[in-house]
């Protein structure tokens, strides 16, 4: 039962360490001022830490099931991909409110 080319191994425990990583800038973003760029990024933090946690699932899918499980890793790997583009604009987001 090999996967495509055995990314998910690595997938998992990385989208998990992502989640963390997103939970802990919500934190720290928490923090600052209330503002509508604090609000945006709150929101793209969430929908990240959704995206990542999505993207492990699909990872541990592919590494369980029997049939077909290339086709959920190559999701696995998309999704993950869409996450870590949506965490770059998140960082260029802070970084472009900061004074």
């Amino acid at each position: 039962m090999s996967t495509r080319n055995g990314l998910s191994t690595h997938i998992l425990p990385t989208s998990a360490t992502m989640i963390g990583i997103c939970m802990t800038v919500l934190s720290i973003n928490h923090l600052s001022p209330s503002s509508s760029v604090r609000w945006a990024v709150h929101k793209l933090l969430a929908l990240d830490a959704i995206t990542f946690l999505v993207s492990a699932l699909f990872s541990f899918l592919s590494m369980k099931r029997e049939n077909g499980p290339e086709r959920y890793e190559a999701l696995a790997e998309l999704i993950f991909i869409c996450g870590l583009g949506m965490l770059v604009v998140v960082a260029l987001v802070l970084a472009l409110a900061i004074d």
